[in-house]
């Protein structure tokens, strides 16, 4: 099963990780204020699969978990076809502004299992 991080600074991602459980996946929606900054280490500790921060600029927690962990991050992204366009390059870190949507959930985790499997 496809296990996602999800990782807002304002400790949302809700809407998000209902998407992600639609598709057929696993979240893990990590808590509180600045959650965005633990994005690589609960990938790390979850063994996810691929991770979700949100954040104003839609960077800090991607670049955070590729200087931390290496893991491959892309960020600044704004609409769910840059998402899935990540998830199709091999991206493991995803960095969006606020979009705490079902939709993007879905779709990302959608992408996920069509490029790599369940």
């Amino acid at each position: 099963m496809v296990k996602v991080v999800i990782a807002d600074r304002l400790g949302k991602g809700q809407n998000v990780a209902k998407g992600v459980e639609t598709a057929g996946g696993v979240a893990v929606v990590v808590p509180g204020m600045g959650a965005d900054m633990r994005l690589g280490d609960v990938i790390k500790s979850e063994d996810a699969d691929f991770g979700i921060s949100f954040c104003g600029s839609g960077g800090a927690g991607s670049i955070t978990a590729k200087t931390k962990y290496g893991y491959p991050e892309r960020h600044s992204m704004r609409s769910v076809g840059e998402g899935v366009t990540a998830i199709n390059d091999g991206i493991k870190a995803l960095g969006f502004g606020f979009m705490d949507t079902e939709e993007l959930g879905q779709a990302l985790t959608d992408a996920y299992i069509k490029k790599f499997g369940a």
